[in-house]
């Protein structure tokens, strides 16, 4: 098993600074081009249904400018199909949104639509992209991803990171050993294993020391870093704790 393990930009809350004022700076795709720079070997903006953060401008520039892979991560509507079969990024993640909240809340349920998960996707694997679903560290939803022929899941770290946040350690510790033995089983199953969501500094590398896994995707928290030190030094240093346990 390779040693290698790619660190996916989330660009999207430079769109949120950028759109609470309602003008064109910060320029996300501005922000994609920095990260390149700093070593990440790809970039991830989600295109929500209401916009809130990258628009369809945001998308058309990203697929214009960018020298890595663009992660299109999108919701399984025919809107968001239509978007992606125009542009057929390198990626595409498939995660649940809801309108009311404010960030991913949890994984998608595809053992629960698997039927139309299966046809939703078969487009955009013959338009050549490759299909990753965001889910939860659960073998049900594991095998489900697999039978509908997806080539990547992306196992959402929120939990494990919230637990460390509040001090439960005891619950962070069973997560990550869920997450553990969750890549093992994707793996096992010959699918490619990603993870993000709520990543740090302190978080990340118990999560990329877990060998199965070939990509992480961070991003709230490095725009957030980059208001102290810098886009550029948030990544570098993001990439530098990633290498240093994969070592």
């Amino acid at each position: 098993m390779t040693d290698d393990l790619r660190l996916g930009v989330n660009i999207d809350h430079v769109a949120t600074v950028r759109n609470a004022r309602g003008s064109a700076y910060p320029d996300p795709v501005r922000a994609a081009k920095i990260a390149e720079q700093a070593g990440a070997d790809g970039i991830t903006a989600h295109l929500r249904e209401d916009r809130r953060h990258i628009s369809d401008a945001d998308i058309e520039g990203l697929m214009g400018a960018l020298e890595k892979p663009l992660n299109f991560e999108m919701a399984a509507t025919a809107e968001m199909q239509a978007i992606a079969l125009r542009h057929k990024p390198h990626a595409v993640c498939i995660v649940p949104e809801k309108r009311e909240e404010r960030t991913t809340e949890g994984g998608l349920d595809v053992a629960r639509e698997e039927n139309r998960l299966a046809h939703f996707i078969a487009p955009l694997r013959d338009a050549g992209c490759r299909v990753s679903i965001f889910i939860a560290a659960d073998q049900r939803q594991i095998e489900a991803a697999n039978r509908i022929g997806a080539e990547v899941i992306e196992l959402h770290t929120g939990a494990y990171c919230d637990f460390h946040a509040e001090g439960r350690f005891d619950h962070r510790d069973d997560e990550l050993k869920r997450l553990s033995d969750m890549a093992a089983f994707g793996h096992s199953m010959g699918l490619e294993v990603h993870a993000g969501h709520g990543l740090t500094y302190d978080t990340v590398q118990p999560i990329a020391a877990l060998p199965e896994l070939r990509e992480l995707n961070i991003g709230h928290f490095l725009v957030g870093e980059a208001i102290f030190m810098g886009l550029e030094p948030a990544i570098r240093e993001m990439r530098r704790l990633m290498d240093e346990v994969r070592s």
